[in-house]
């Protein structure tokens, strides 16, 4: 299961997650993780998506904690109901929303750790971070790390080092 932040402007048009840029970002790094996308749950910790207006677009604000705890109890009611054996938690909204406001993912990703949830997790970046990234380098760098801590998800979950590919 991955669960992200909320959904974008074009998965809120289209009701399915992970279907905008920061999908095609996911999308481009699962492949190269070696996980087929059909294989995994897609969700996010929020369940609407929250933004403001910007001429004629609508742009991503921030879910408040308020909108995370409200929305707690679907995304422990899918938890019940999928059954992961791993629960891939992309970005800061979506990592505190299971571990805690304290939780800080730039110091404990790419690492399976135990949940409040009782379900192990491993928390990454939101692939939408690959996309802010200032410059082509900052990218690549980004982008090297979300592939590296999607490895380390499959490699829990096949128990094999050959999950870590190239």
């Amino acid at each position: 299961m991955l669960v992200g932040e909320q959904p974008g402007d074009r998965e809120d048009v289209e009701g399915h997650p992970f279907v905008g840029p920061a999908g095609r970002i996911l999308d481009d790094a699962l492949e190269a993780a070696g996980i087929p996308r059909a294989r995994v749950y897609l969700t996010n910790a929020v369940k609407h998506f929250r933004w403001e207006r910007r001429g004629k677009r609508r742009l991503h604000s921030k879910p408040s904690q308020v909108h995370v705890r409200a929305c707690r109890p679907w995304l422990k009611a899918e938890i019940e109901v999928v059954r992961p054996r791993l629960v891939v938690l992309l970005g800061a909204t979506a990592a505190q929303s299971v571990m805690g406001t304290a939780f800080k993912v730039t110091q404990r990703r790419g690492r399976v750790l135990e949940s409040p949830l009782g379900v192990p997790v491993l928390a990454t970046v939101h692939p939408s971070s690959v996309l802010r990234s200032p410059d082509d380098a900052a990218r690549r760098e980004a982008m090297d790390g979300l592939i590296a801590d999607l490895r380390a998800a499959a490699r829990h979950l096949t128990g094999s080092a050959s999950a870590a590919g190239p």
